[in-house]
């Protein structure tokens, strides 16, 4: 998203002060650091998990999967960003590669969404219709719709591949990435683009999202299952992974259009803040995916826990002949 109008070589005082801040400068990289700690390892496990420990592969796997391998090709591109920003706001890797990334960031970030969007249709056809859907939730069909959401999001973003990301702005004496584009460009087809964009790929997944996770949780409660734990703890998932999605989607994407929103009758360097700002937050949904996994799939606990023992018990193994080494040798040197 643009942060500036850049009409002559020149921007706005305010956009200076931000581009120099400490917001931009150390609060944003820091986080995004945090997060790609957190989240690298945490989604190659799951990752690992899915494609050689759990099966046979269900649907709910695959697209489990496939929102692994968007969370994790997303925290990948955060090490240019943190370094772009911690370098204050200077980008130093050309052109090409400012569009790549860009391309990359939001096309793997709503790909999450519409990833998202089918393992809600999936546990609505398991639990709302666990007989009927029995024809569709096969594999082949999981796999054909992971490659149609995965074409979407690249078509949706390709417009950002095709078009200059980078502004030299000579007063700062840095190359911005994204953040200033040109006054021509923003009055053009950015100020549709990105309104029709976010309303396609993150409004209608929304609407979609929360008509399914209310027939879930309704259902539910409507059952009478004979295990009442498992009935409150499928309730409190179904919660949890749509308060998930929620806060850490929703406002990026408010902002966004508030953003364009102010653009196109005036300009407001604030909104644009806030937006970076709700992309950290955003950003954190790759840490919490792993654990919505956990928690959600039966067969990745089990797994999880299988990895476990063993590695306890390789640890138990090895303590046991370290402490037999040990009695050996006393005994040698008795």
């Amino acid at each position: 998203s643009p942060v500036d109008n850049t009409t002559r070589g020149n921007i706005p005082k305010e956009a200076k002060e931000y581009l120099t801040g400490p917001l931009m400068t150390i609060l944003i990289p820091t986080v995004y650091t945090l997060v790609f700690i957190i989240s690298c390892p945490l989604n190659a496990i799951a990752i690992f998990m899915f494609i050689l420990k759990i099966r046979p592969k269900k649907p709910a796997a695959i697209y489990m999967l496939n929102l692994a391998v968007a969370d994790l090709l997303f925290v990948l591109l955060l090490p240019f960003k943190i370094s772009y920003h911690f370098n204050g706001n200077n980008w130093g890797y050309g052109p090409a590669m400012c569009r790549i990334v860009t391309f990359a960031f939001y096309c793997n970030m709503y790909c999450s969404v519409l990833l998202v969007m089918c393992i809600s249709v999936d546990r609505l056809l398991a639990v709302v219709y666990p007989m009927k859907s029995l024809t569709w939730r096969r594999r082949k069909n999981a796999m054909i719709v992971c490659c149609t959401m995965w074409l979407l999001a690249i078509g949706g973003v390709m417009p950002i591949l095709l078009s200059e990301q980078t502004v030299d702005v000579s007063e700062l004496n840095i190359s911005t990435c994204h953040d200033v584009l040109k006054f021509e460009e923003l009055k053009g087809y950015y100020l549709y683009f990105f309104p029709i964009f976010c309303s396609i790929f993150f409004y209608i997944p929304l609407i979609c999202i929360t008509v399914c996770y209310v027939r879930i949780i309704r259902c539910l409660k409507a059952s009478n299952a004979a295990n009442r734990t498992k009935k409150s703890r499928a309730i409190f998932m179904a919660i949890t992974v749509f308060t998930v999605f929620v806060v850490c989607f929703l406002p990026t994407n408010i902002v966004l259009l508030i953003h364009y929103a102010q653009f196109a009758t005036g300009y407001n360097d604030k909104s644009y803040m806030a937006f970076l700002l709700s992309m950290c937050i955003g950003s954190v949904s790759c840490c919490l995916d792993p654990v919505v996994y956990y928690f959600g799939s039966s067969q990745y606990q089990k797994k999880v826990h299988s990895l476990l023992q063993c590695k306890s018990n390789l640890q138990t193994i090895s303590s046991t002949q370290s402490e037999r080494t040990w009695s050996s040798e006393m005994k040698t040197l008795k």
